[in-house]
């Protein structure tokens, strides 16, 4: 019983402590939370900056004054020294507490290694107030504390009393040495330990290191005796194809050891009439595991291996160096001969960590390096028209109020209230109607409206989108023109973040109107003939050149009417792109803008290929992996431009063209968008013949000048509204939501001439960018007849087209370096003697051969070799 009473009583006391530690553990845990971390690590890294930065000081200013300082500190204790001699002066520049702490470091402790701590100090506060790491910091302090230990030793070593050199520590450490093994011996000690220091914290290859400064000037085979331990020699020329040649041979039935030594491991090998018997000795076994990149491993991937008539297998030792292996035969005959095997290094490919860490030294991809002095055009060169100050009068205001309200007041149609907005060229009223007052009445009245207004032509937008509103669009009697200037200049358009970023005008409202053409992600534009539709192309293209850079977009510019467009053939090698052998950038011969949207297709496909391989979704997430260099151009991997292909007079293409101008342009509407080819589409006539329903699907944003029927505003638009603009640039764009007005910029022809001018003045690209070859079907197949003399390229065209198994004329003209039509010829012959099939559109020929060997035997068959 006595026993058991003790029992509880001792789990009572038990209990009651736990439940003490308990409760100052919570409440330590509460008031930790209650801690911002942040705020802990600011002021903790605060103080250890300062700490460092006190102890530098200290340090620095003991190296100076430490004679006249010392006698003062030793004589006297530390209380004594700091609070009760006042009028003790000391020569430190942190005075007395400054003095005592680096006569404590510097003179009792570890003397100039000290300085270490100043150093630890400072990067630990550095990672705890700026959150930058310097260095790792467990390395670095274990590096720190034993380069203290020793550097205090090696400086007590140096000396004959106790100075600031080694401190007390060095000093002590010096005595004892020194009567235990000598001076001499002493400092031997020392050097072995810092030798031994460097190997285990930072494991030099010392082989390396002295074969950089003593190179072996013969690196030949070496003969050893069969009784001594056998051993590679080291080489450095070795022929790739010769191991390769050697190693893929067939596998070894069985393998035994000839030899007791641990270091070796020896193979017999048998085959018909000749043994060999190879020993290997593994000289790097008890290497260090760890190597750094640089260090390059050899492992055998197959533990058999023969050579063609003498099969032996090989095991490859992990020496960076390739090794020479001799083997012996086992026949009577034994030869003098030696027989030596040299094993090539094999390739080690890098992690994506050390990749990244490449492209972090090396740097980004920057696709401006080839033109890198170019400059975007300044703002000079656009002109700077006045405005009209005196807008519209408050006269004119009021008597257009006042004729709006008494005309609907004439069909009985109450306004609550009525608000004007002044814009450039329109002035927007909105009126909110009484209750009950439908909004159909009040846009029939339309024509009634303009009619007590005499003006030339009004729009109601009943009702305004995102208001309660009623719009009724009035022109201005003195309308001002939006210079480009003043687009350009603005900061909505210089701050934007658009990839391709267009600034068409202003709103009623006086805003900016930028866009980006990416997000559109095409763009289809019609007015009737002097409505403003060649400034606002204009608008656009010089909207690009004065934000992008050449090697970022490229323009491919189709123009039947051949005089639009010819001001940008000054920016050829700059921003155009072409077909290979075109004369002109500016592309105005039918013919050749079907080539031209066929090789898009082309190229739209191969980029898709890109994307593919790349493991991305669309260019701007393929452009930023190939700037971060995670893409290997010796793949085909390329940085890939924006490329815009503007197209004026659309209607005369279709009378002309038909199908073959409408099937490629529906393929790039379709499926353009993610690779980065954008289209804009200009026509005069906005019909249904001409603008078709596959075409419309895929142009979601539309600009519409002024078009002279409904029947062609809602063609454009959906709507109406388009035939009620007034001209000179006065516009609707649509982006599928709502309907926007503006007033185009206004970019004169000298304007646009001065801008091509200064960007053509500068260092440019050879030539423009080449589009893919597009051959049509009137110059392919059965223009070649079989007998005709073969060009003297066609034997090695034909080992081109087999090997990448690619029936393409411009493969051959960048592997063969031809032009375009001797490479369209060869392909007529390649396809006349069977090595590709015949023209397939806007897909690559199918290469009817599978191998090299099978080219040979079709070309002997055929006498072609």
């Amino acid at each position: 019983m006595a026993k058991g009473n003790i029992l509880k009583q001792k789990d009572k006391k038990k209990k009651k402590k736990a439940s003490a530690i308990s409760g100052k553990s919570k409440s330590l845990s509460s008031l930790y939370a209650k801690v911002d971390r942040r705020k802990a690590k600011s002021i903790s890294g605060a103080i250890l900056l300062l700490l460092s930065i006190y102890l530098f000081i200290a340090f620095t200013s003991y190296l100076f004054s430490w004679t006249e300082d010392q006698d003062l500190i030793t004589s006297k204790t530390f209380f004594n020294f700091i609070f009760e001699s006042p009028d003790v002066e000391v020569t430190n520049w942190l005075g007395k507490f400054g003095a005592w702490t680096a006569h404590l470091f510097m003179f009792k402790w570890f003397g100039l290694a000290s300085f270490a701590f100043s150093f630890l100090l400072l990067i630990t506060g550095v990672r705890l107030l700026l959150n930058i790491r310097m260095l790792p910091l467990r390395r670095t302090y274990l590096i720190t504390f034993i380069g203290v230990i020793w550097f205090s030793a090696f400086f007590g070593l140096m000396t004959s009393r106790v100075n600031y050199l080694g401190g007390s520590f060095g000093f002590a450490t010096k005595e004892w040495l020194s009567s235990v093994l000598g001076l001499f011996g002493a400092i031997l000690l020392i050097l072995v330990l810092l030798f031994v220091a460097v190997v285990a914290l930072f494991n030099p290859d010392f082989k390396a290191i002295f074969q950089n400064y003593f190179p072996k000037k013969n690196l030949q085979s070496q003969t050893f005796n069969e009784d001594s331990e056998n051993a590679f020699s080291s080489t450095s020329n070795l022929d790739n194809d010769e191991y390769r040649a050697e190693m893929n041979e067939p596998e070894i039935a069985d393998t035994t050891p000839t030899s007791a030594n641990s270091d070796e491991e020896v193979f017999e090998e048998n085959e018909e009439d000749e043994e060999f018997e190879v020993t290997f000795r593994d000289d790097s076994q008890d290497n260090e595991k760890e190597s750094t990149i640089s260090d390059i491993e050899i492992e055998n991937t197959s533990t058999e291996e023969a050579t063609s008539d003498n099969d032996f297998e090989v095991v490859s030792p992990k020496e960076q160096e390739p090794e020479i292996i001799k083997p012996t035969s086992t026949s009577e005959d034994t030869s003098d001969d030696e027989f030596s095997v040299e094993v090539a290094q094999s390739e080690k490919e890098l992690s994506d960590k050390d990749l990244n860490k490449k492209a972090e030294d090396f740097g980004p991809y920057d696709p401006k390096l080839d033109l890198a002095s170019y400059k975007l055009p300044t703002i000079d060169l656009l002109k700077k028209f006045e405005s009209n100050q005196s807008g519209v009068s408050k006269e004119e205001l009021e008597q257009n109020k006042d004729n709006i309200v008494n005309t609907l007041a004439n069909y009985k149609i109450d306004i609550s209230k009525i608000k004007a907005t002044i814009g450039p060229t329109v002035t927007l009223y909105e009126i909110i109607p009484a209750p009950g007052v439908r909004i159909s009445k009040i846009k029939n009245l339309e024509d009634d409206i303009a009619l007590s207004l005499a003006a030339l032509g009004i729009r109601i937008i009943a009702p305004i989108p995102g208001k309660g509103t009623i719009g009724i669009e009035v022109p201005n009697s003195s309308p001002e023109i939006v210079s480009m200037r003043s687009l350009i200049a603005s900061e909505k358009f210089q701050n934007s973040k658009f990839e391709l970023p267009i600034v068409l005008g202003k709103t009623i409202t006086n805003e900016t109107y930028a866009f980006d053409l990416v997000k559109m992600p095409h763009l289809l534009v019609a007015g009737a003939t002097g409505q403003g539709k060649s400034v606002g192309l204009n608008a656009i293209l010089v909207s690009i050149l004065y934000k992008k850079h050449p090697s970022q977009v490229k323009f491919v510019l189709i123009d039947p009417k051949k005089v639009e467009l010819t001001l940008f053939n000054k920016i050829e090698r700059h921003f155009l792109a072409k077909l290979p052998d075109e004369e002109e950038a500016i592309i105005t011969d039918t013919s050749n803008v079907v080539n031209t949207l066929n090789s898009l297709c082309i190229e739209m496909d191969e980029r898709y290929d890109l994307l593919k391989a790349a493991q991305t979704r669309n260019i701007k997430e393929y452009n930023n992996k190939f700037v971060q260099r995670k893409l290997n151009p010796e793949k085909g991997h390329r940085y890939m431009p924006y490329i815009v292909v503007l197209i004026d007079e659309f209607a005369d293409l279709i009378m002309t063209a038909g199908k073959e101008v409408e099937h490629p342009i529906a393929r790039l509407a379709q499926l353009a968008r993610a690779i980065g080819i954008h289209l804009i589409v200009a026509t005069q006539r906005p019909s249904v013949n001409v603008i078709t329903g596959m075409i419309k699907a895929n142009f979601p944003a539309r600009i519409a000048f002024r078009v002279l029927s409904k029947i062609d505003s809602r063609t454009i638009l959906d709507t109406s509204g388009a035939d009620q603009l007034i001209g000179k640039g006065d516009m609707l764009i649509s982006t599928g939501n709502d309907v926007i007005r503006l007033q185009c910029g206004f970019v004169d022809t000298p304007e646009v001439e001065d801008i091509c001018d200064y960007i053509g003045e500068q260092r440019g690209y050879p030539d423009a960018m080449m589009l893919p070859e597009y051959v049509g079907e009137g110059s392919e197949g059965g223009g070649v007849d079989v007998d005709d003399e073969l060009d003297d390229k066609f034997l090695e065209a034909a080992q081109v087209i087999v090997t990448h198994q690619q029936g393409s004329a411009s493969l051959l003209q960048r592997k063969l370096k031809l032009g375009y039509n001797r490479a369209g010829r060869i392909v007529d012959q390649l396809e006349a003697h069977g090595v590709i099939g015949p023209f397939q559109g806007s897909k690559a020929r199918d290469v009817l051969i599978p191998t090299d060997e099978a080219l040979n035997e079709h070309l002997s068959a055929k006498g072609l070799k």
